[in-house]
């Protein structure tokens, strides 16, 4: 940090230097604000998505691996392991959220110096918020996996896993805020690096652990540790060589702190929703036995991989939006969310019939049977519209994340992980079952999803009468939006 601190004072940072050669560029460091907007969407989503595809295909295979040792005891446990993760790496996704709609909307206002500090801030409370989050989660294992429907079989083996594997996030949380900065940036392919690298590091060292090794569970819970050991590396490569780092003062961190507050912590709680949704269904199906949470585990790890396109859409569409956003292009704005709707459709039907079609040779594969089999393949049946939906959502969020109205998303998540989730899960077990789980989420799903992509579009028109009537009274565009609170009224 220190040499790029140095180098920084030679040469101030501007929207033009920080560029290296080859980095595509029209003019300047700020690349949405001009060309296809489809093209934007597209591109970012697509390098995203090969990154998320690879680090998801991997997680699932690791899966697959468990699998094989022949015991659904020892796949469930690793999926209560895995929903406590997901609790940790919500936190650190609402910083790598914060952090890039600062980081892009200083770039594309052609603040360079303000993006430098702000990224090296954020770096600062990432590390120091991942290591008191693991210090608070250890003790309370126990207590939490009971809560979501461990077992005295599950129990043990889960809190084992973590026991190994959550340590590591203090190298998860800043390896996924450098994908966050990357993106910021415009460095698609530079931030696909990121968990690209992980996923390959587990794909070689998975099986060796798991079954030359013999090492089993405890094994993957290893390769989990290597593997974010690797995205912090290959993400420090990527932001030094885009010199978005300089050398942290106290009193900017300090300061900075409440800025990076109003966006991370919506973010962050917007974030914790789906991870007690997930809690939630696994404590609903924990009733119907071992089997319905085995199958449970597969869908949570299939998902991703099969709808990482939308998860990464999401993601892409944040930096756009917040250049944009600096640069008041309103127009554009609209035409994000009308292409990632459009994107989205046509990348989720070809997923559903992918789905449709595959669906008992899956069963197949993780050695899935009577409940388990029934419930993955109604999974894959009914994952179209529901996805579509989540899709839609996904972009509501981003929205309001990277424009100022974080608690909309926060709201809209926890409204679909407690409305959307709890009374129609329960309602669909005690009528139908395990499917009946499945269906009531899914239901909460098409509502909240058509709500989110509506209040989307009234946020920018929200913003752009508030710069219309600013500029009418005189206002200088720079000062718009620092004189109004993050949460605004629609």
């Amino acid at each position: 940090m220190d040499s790029q601190h140095s180098a920084g004072e030679r040469m101030p940072l501007d929207i033009k230097t920080v560029a290296p050669a080859g980095m595509e560029a029209s003019g300047s460091e700020a690349r949405f604000v001009s060309g296809s907007i489809l093209r934007h969407v597209v591109v970012m989503s697509a390098t995203g998505a090969v990154g998320l595809m690879a680090i998801f295909l991997v997680d699932l295979l690791s899966l697959l691996y468990v699998s094989k040792l022949g015991d659904s005891t020892l796949t469930a446990a690793v999926g209560f392991a895995s929903i406590v993760q997901f609790f940790a790496i919500s936190i650190n996704i609402g910083l790598m959220i914060a952090a890039g709609a600062l980081v892009s909307r200083a770039i594309g206002s052609g603040d360079g110096a303000q993006a430098r500090r702000i990224a090296s801030s954020i770096l600062i409370h990432t590390i120091i918020v991942s290591g008191l989050l693991v210090l608070a989660l250890l003790p309370l294992l126990d207590p939490l996996l009971r809560a979501i429907g461990a077992d005295a079989h599950t129990l043990p083996i889960a809190k084992r896993f973590l026991w190994i594997a959550l340590p590591s996030n203090l190298l998860m949380a800043p390896g996924m805020l450098f994908t966050g900065l990357l993106r910021a940036v415009g460095a698609a392919r530079e931030a696909m690096y990121v968990t690209l690298g992980g996923a390959v590091v587990t794909a070689f060292v998975d099986p060796l652990l798991i079954f030359t090794a013999g090492l089993g569970v405890d094994g993957a819970a290893i390769t989990v540790c290597l593997a974010r050991a690797t995205f912090v590396l290959v993400g420090w490569i990527g932001v030094r060589k885009y010199r978005m780092l300089k050398s942290p003062r106290l009193h900017e961190v300090l300061d900075d702190g409440s800025t990076v507050g109003r966006i991370a912590l919506p973010a962050i709680l917007t974030n914790l929703a789906p991870a007690m949704a997930s809690a939630f269904v696994a404590h609903a199906l924990s009733g119907f036995g071992t089997t319905a949470i085995a199958a449970n585990v597969v869908i949570d790890r299939l998902s991703p991989v099969a709808f990482c396109g939308l998860f990464a859409m999401s993601g892409a569409i944040g930096p756009i939006l917040g250049q944009n956003w600096g640069a008041h292009r309103f127009d554009r704005m609209r035409g994000v969310l009308r292409d990632g709707a459009v994107v989205g459709a046509g990348y989720v039907l070809v997923v559903w019939l992918a789905l449709a079609l595959g669906a008992w040779p899956l069963t197949r594969l993780f050695e899935l049977d009577g409940v388990a089999a029934d419930l993955l393949v109604f999974f894959c049946f009914v994952s179209g519209p529901i996805w579509f939906c989540n899709g839609l959502l996904f972009l509501g969020n981003a929205s309001f994340n990277n424009l100022g109205f974080p608690l909309m998303s926060t709201g809209l998540n926890w409204g679909r992980a407690t409305l959307g989730t709890m009374p129609p899960a329960l309602l669909g077990g005690a009528l139908y079952g395990p499917r009946g789980v499945l269906a009531g989420i899914g239901f909460g799903s098409l509502a909240f999803g058509l709500v989110g992509i509506t209040l989307a579009v009234r946020t920018i028109g929200t913003l752009e009468r508030r710069a219309e009537t600013a500029k009418a009274k005189g206002v200088p565009q720079p000062a718009i939006e620092a004189s109004k609170p993050a949460e605004m009224a629609l």
